[in-house]
């Protein structure tokens, strides 16, 4: 951390959980530091271990309703540390930014949600509502152990959560200027279409399944799979990889292997995608298989308690308008919405994740804790 740099109680929690090197799933820490901090505010603390994932469940309060802070400390690796301006989990401030694996994605975030709630129950340490965290280890990473089994727990036991704000950067030009009520579901493919091997100077002697899959890829490609709706953008088809042969120019080879995803909406479902697509590969005659595997459905939060207190929240702050989206990837909010909880996703801007070099401005994490205890007193502070 430079010399010069002035410190504010969300820039020390985040220059602290950042210096913590916690690549999935690893936590390295960074659970117990913010369980101590939410013990001392009353919050009865409930680690969560499965497998090798660290999932932390803290709560305060009984009553309802039951408004949940969800992140996660995991973070991706950081690759080549030579391609880094300085050592990634050595948090550094440079002109104004934050920088460090985990800055924007989300460790700002996390201690933000931390610093808001102390701000919050000094003012109203007799709130009649209940406030939650749901940390896991494991969202960067399978995210099998992680919220999705909490949730599981939490389900299994009645206990519900009505609003859950997930910390995931979701800002794009200004922090604030996009919240996410929603997201488009993933469903991926491991398409395998098998041919013959053979010599490439006896062409007749084989089935190179490469060129009879061309013209089905192709055509999967230029697929209309829908016209989207007023929430969600039209279902995408993207190849991600392709492989096939021996590595030898003058083999032909004898399986093709193609991974794809779709991020589709509420137009849609896995079955009628799954559907479409064994169709049209059986129609191009091709012999083939695909493991299918479905990470999240879509889901969306229409207009309420939740998405309006964020929009003011965000307003009285920075004084600008937000705007709703359901672009981008996945997130646990996934797993949470399916339970009826009004979800969405606010954080810092994301133009820095998964980056070498990535940051956070300093002023930006102040502001984020201020919104955060803004939506806090807009939805369970007295009236």
């Amino acid at each position: 951390m430079s010399s010069n740099a002035a410190t504010s109680p969300t820039l020390e929690l985040a220059l602290d959980l950042i210096g913590r090197r916690s690549v999935t799933p690893e936590d390295a820490g960074c659970q117990p530091l913010m369980a101590e901090r939410l013990a001392a505010l009353g919050f009865t603390i409930e680690p969560m271990r499965f497998g090798e994932v660290d999932n932390l469940w803290a709560r305060r309060g009984s009553e309802g309703p039951l408004f949940c802070f969800a992140g996660h400390t995991d973070v991706v690796p950081p690759g080549p540390l030579a391609d880094w301006t300085s050592d990634p989990f050595q948090p550094e401030i440079r002109d104004g930014l934050l920088y460090g694996r985990g800055a924007c994605d989300m460790k700002g975030s996390l201690a933000a949600m931390i610093t808001a709630t102390e701000r919050f129950i000094a003012e109203q340490p007799e709130h009649q509502s209940s406030i939650a965290f749901l940390i896991t280890s494991d969202e960067e990473g399978p995210s099998i152990d992680g919220t999705r089994r909490v949730i599981e727990t939490l389900s299994a036991r009645d206990e519900r959560i009505d609003f859950a704000l997930v910390g995931e950067p979701s800002s794009h030009q200004r922090l604030g200027d996009v919240i996410k009520n929603g997201r488009r579901g993933s469903l991926g493919g491991r398409l395998r279409i098998r041919g013959k091997q053979g010599h490439v100077a006896y062409p007749k002697l084989a089935d190179n399944p490469v060129h009879r899959a061309a013209p089905a890829l192709a055509e999967l490609c230029g697929e209309r799979w829908d016209e989207g709706n007023d929430h969600f953008p039209p279902t995408s088809f993207q190849i991600s990889n392709i492989h096939a042969g021996t590595g030898a120019d003058n083999v032909i080879p004898g399986e093709l292997e193609v991974l794809f995803n779709l991020r589709y909406s509420t137009e849609q479902t896995p079955e009628a995608i799954q559907r479409r697509i064994h169709a049209l590969l059986d129609r191009h005659g091709l012999d083939h298989q695909i493991d299918w595997r479905v990470s999240g459905h879509p889901f969306l939060t229409p207009a309420g308690a939740l998405v309006e207190a964020t929009q003011a929240a965000i307003l009285a702050v920075t004084g600008e308008p937000t705007q709703l989206s359901t672009i981008g990837g996945t997130s646990d909010g996934r797993f949470i919405a399916p339970t009826g909880a009004q979800v969405v996703e606010l954080g810092p801007i994301n133009a820095s994740i998964h980056k070498v070099d990535e940051c956070v401005g300093v002023e930006e994490l102040d502001q984020l804790s201020a919104i955060y205890s803004d939506i806090l007193r807009r939805l369970l502070g007295d009236q």
